[in-house]
């Protein structure tokens, strides 16, 4: 069985959009009909997150696919991250993919990490929608184009695409119950016990360039504070 983990912290307003790719993703017939199930780890929320899974369940049901959540109170997401990783090995996945809930993956990335026959997959992310940034937009676009490698072989790593054999995770002694940095504490540690690694860009991820980040010092501080630096 293959299990994806996605922390959310007060997300209702993009997490529909996440499990709908989630799906199409889990479907894939690259997959050979492999079991998937995909686990919302609910941290400290308040809002209606809970209800945008409930609501989506009986879709995955239909196509064969488990979804299900989990509540924290831990405000960290590599605590997040650990608690939906324990889960889905405890259901004895094979294979662990994890994303984020306002990042949108494309129906081939699971197949795309698998196909690579490696320990750890670190993937690559685009934006689609710099509009937040409003007159801004177009100046951090190729400010991040420019200095982003995008590509086959790039060292970026991002824990809104990451995937990692059970074992090796299990080796590795998994995330860390940190604030941030939780997947790049778990590369190095990876690192550290000799796990084959895929750096590619062909699981591909499309994430969110909102100005309220969810992780600080995560994906979405590091554009805020991109905006700070000279722009050409």
């Amino acid at each position: 069985m293959i299990g994806i983990a996605v922390p959310a912290h007060n997300e209702e307003a993009v997490l529909g959009t996440c499990l709908a790719a989630l799906l199409a993703a889990a479907r894939d017939p690259g997959l050979g009909g492999e079991a998937v199930a995909v686990l919302i780890v609910l941290d400290a929320c308040d809002d209606d997150s809970d209800g945008v899974v409930r609501r989506h369940r009986p879709l995955f049901a239909a196509a064969g696919v488990t979804l299900d959540s989990i509540a924290v109170d831990e405000r960290r997401v590599g605590a997040a991250r650990a608690a939906g990783a324990c889960r889905l090995l405890s259901l004895g996945a094979r294979w662990l993919a994890f994303t984020d809930a306002d990042t949108r993956v494309t129906p081939q990335w699971l197949a795309a990490q698998l196909a690579l026959d490696v320990d750890v997959v670190c993937g690559s992310v685009a934006v689609d929608d710099w509009s937040p940034h409003g007159d801004r937009a177009d100046a951090l676009r190729a400010h991040f184009d420019g200095f982003y490698q995008d590509r086959e072989g790039h060292r970026h790593i991002h824990g809104a695409n990451l995937g990692v054999d059970a074992t090796a995770y299990r080796a590795a002694g998994g995330f860390e119950a940190v604030s941030c940095h939780e997947d790049v504490l778990l590369v190095k540690a990876l690192e550290r016990i000799g796990a084959r690694f895929a750096w590619s860009a062909r699981p591909r991820v499309f994430t969110s360039a909102r100005r309220d980040a969810r992780a600080r010092d995560g994906f979405g501080d590091t554009l805020l504070r991109m905006l700070d630096s000279p722009l050409s």
